[in-house]
């Protein structure tokens, strides 16, 4: 691949502008603006705006022919040869061109929207927000030609307000312009490295590949929803949820941020499932009080999991003698969660999480948000028997989040922190943009009663010194804006020598005992992962969950007595490993998730063919012999942990 000139890795000089944050000494408040999800309201629109957008790689040397010829300044197809482009997608599996299969740098997008003519003639005009559920990694975004927002960070969303500029153009037509880079840096997250060939005799002139240190592949594009949507001039910004129960009481307590003015009033109404009004309140801040409450439980630990209320919160305000009003309605999940040294509960109940880890991938679309490909993998979730995984090893869709507190489906979201591997990735530059990422992350779930705890990162290189630093301030400073959740992270190190692991409240511990140690040796398990447990809970008196373990299987590859790769093989580790949780679970081991739900693509090399087959089902959904030994364990767990009657695995018509 051609390296560019005079910008690091095709990275833009105007990238260097966003790494300017607070200091780590100055308290920066949470949430300074709101990040509510859109949702069509009485006093709300929402435009979706998925579908076909013009795309157009740079291919440019530097990479910046783009930004020196100004191609936002005008509709793409005049600046040369441009393509569709399916959004929500990654843009490396759809066409037939192997040089953008692999492409690093900036891809250009455009979307012309024809505006509904009430956004432009009504008075007062709405405020119109131009929103995306995320893009990776980094985006610069123009409407008419004028740009409106930047955002680093490939998982989460960002959005602009362009009401002054749509009003002063003429029409009704709305171009959006992107430019969306995917070089990873050592101060990214996740963090990544180019590495530039310079042997003329084996590399062509200028040749350089993205090195990254994490085992998936590095997909790029517009990942999620993009929408416009509208609010009154004066709006509900955002809204902070956190409840508390007892026996027969329950306190929803709430904070409500109005931007606009400062002369509104607030009034709120908490609803059942069957619309009836259970607790009202009025103020930016209270307290609703709700009796014989219906808490939130997990799948399978109760009759009625996922129990959601609805919060009707309404803002009236006077403009120039002019009444507004803004509603929002929030889902509520009332239920509480607590650590000890030996229990995880939830509503005061011990908690055992028997799930699995995922990745957002699949065939064609890559990372591209993809419903009937989210409520399959929902479906396949209850039929195994799961009730919870770990947003590995980034945030998530919020569509996709929204089922998760729906059906009672808890999680351990991730932050994109996986790969810090070098050293330079734990310096301040990278903690200070760590921070602002967990902040993006809170803001963004902290009202999800799915949502259980917060995971800071995935297997970093927390042996090193610098660790210990990075770590406690990471850790303390995720405290300080989520009070009511523990805090992870998920690590593969030492236990003697973890510098991290001191400021967790759970310990999350990730091995591959006879696949990356031992090859081929299933014998050595139970010494192996019995001494793991033990001295974890020996030197830090915490409850651990088995974060990964796993084996890579080729479907349909038999093997008998059991050789690696082979399904029979994964089996008989996944058994190895459940006998020895089987005993530690009466102590203090809190959990157990599989790695992998699915099988997912990774970067090619040696030991990946077309990925990494660590999944219980296919990259297509298809289950392996290991899905049916899960699902017999994970339905025997939930029948000993529930009130409810036991479940016959055998009934394929569950769902």
């Amino acid at each position: 691949m051609a390296a560019p000139s005079g910008c690091m890795a095709g990275m833009c000089p105007l990238l260097l502008l966003v790494l300017v944050v607070l200091p780590l000494g100055m308290a920066r408040m949470p949430w300074m603006t709101g990040m509510l999800y859109p949702r069509d309201t009485p006093s709300r629109e929402r435009k979706e705006l998925g579908g076909l957008w013009s795309f157009r790689a740079d291919f440019s040397p530097g990479r910046n022919a783009g930004f020196a010829q100004r191609w936002y300044r005008q509709p793409l197809r005049q600046t040369g040869p441009v393509i569709d482009m399916p959004v929500p997608s990654s843009f490396n599996d759809i066409t037939q061109d192997p040089s953008l299969e692999n492409y690093i740098g900036w891809v250009w997008y455009e979307k012309e929207v024809q505006l509904p003519a009430r956004w432009l003639q009504d008075s007062p005009s709405p405020r119109v927000v131009l929103r995306f559920g995320s893009a990776h990694y980094y985006s610069i975004v123009w409407v008419n030609g004028v740009q409106v927002v930047e955002h680093e960070g490939g998982h989460l969303p960002f959005e602009a307000e362009i009401s002054s500029i749509i009003q002063g153009s003429p029409g009704s037509l709305c171009r959006i312009t992107v430019a969306l880079n995917n070089t990873l840096t050592p101060h990214t997250l996740p963090p990544g490295s180019i590495q530039y060939m310079t042997d003329k005799t084996r590399y062509p002139k200028n040749y350089f590949v993205q090195d990254i240190r994490f085992d998936f592949f590095n997909y790029a594009g517009i990942h999620r929803p993009v929408v416009l949507y509208t609010t009154p001039s004066v709006y509900i910004d955002d809204i902070t949820v956190t409840t508390t129960s007892s026996e027969h009481v329950a306190m929803v307590h709430y904070q409500v941020a109005v931007v606009g003015s400062t002369a509104y009033s607030l009034s709120l109404s908490l609803r059942d499932q069957e619309g009836k009004v259970v607790a009202t309140g009025d103020g930016p801040e209270g307290e609703l009080k709700v009796l014989n409450p219906n808490l939130w439980w997990p799948y399978l630990m109760h009759e009625n999991p996922g129990y959601l209320y609805s919060l009707e919160v309404k803002m009236q305000a006077q403009v120039d003698a002019v009444s507004l009003e803004d509603v929002y309605t929030l889902p509520v999940g009332i239920r509480t969660v607590h650590v000890t040294s030996t229990q995880f509960l939830i509503n005061g109940r011990p908690f055992y999480f028997h799930g699995v880890n995922k990745h957002e991938d699949a065939d064609i679309r890559g990372k591209g948000l993809d419903w009937p490909l989210i409520v399959k993998d929902f479906n396949l979730l209850r039929w195994l028997g799961a009730n919870s995984f770990r947003t590995s090893h980034y945030p998530y869709a919020e569509e996709l989040m929204d089922l998760c507190d729906a059906y009672g489906i808890v999680v351990i979201d991730e932050c994109p922190g996986v790969g810090i591997k070098l050293l330079e990735s734990l310096g301040n530059e990278s903690l200070h943009h760590h921070l602002v990422v967990m902040e993006e992350l809170i803001r963004r779930d902290k009202n999800r009663p799915s949502v259980v705890m917060w995971s800071v990162a995935n297997e970093p290189a927390s042996e090193l010194p610098p660790a210990a630093f990075y770590f406690k301030k990471l850790i303390a400073y995720t405290k300080a804006l989520d009070p009511s959740r523990p805090v992870t992270f998920v690590t593969d190190a030492n236990y003697a020598r973890d510098r991290g692991a001191p400021y967790v409240d759970v310990i999350c511990v990730n091995s591959y005992f006879s696949w990356y140690h031992d090859p081929g040796h299933l014998e050595v398990i139970p010494l192996q992962l019995t001494a793991q447990f033990e001295n974890w809970y020996k030197t830090y008196q915490k409850p651990i969950i088995q974060s990964e373990y796993g084996a890579d299987s080729v479907p349909g590859l038999h093997s008998d007595p059991p050789l690696m790769f082979s399904e029979e093989y994964q089996k008989a580790m996944l058994r190895e490993y459940h006998a020895v949780f089987d005993k530690k679970r009466k102590e203090y081991v809190i959990g157990e998730l599989i790695w992998n739900f699915a099988d997912f693509m990774t970067n090619q090399g040696t030991t990946r063919v077309l990925g990494n087959k660590k999944g219980i089902f296919t990259r297509q959904r298809q289950p392996k012999a290991a899905a049916f030994v899960l699902r017999e364990r994970y339905w025997k767990l939930a029948n000993e942990s529930s009130c409810l009657p036991p479940v016959r695995t055998s009934h394929s018509l569950f769902l």
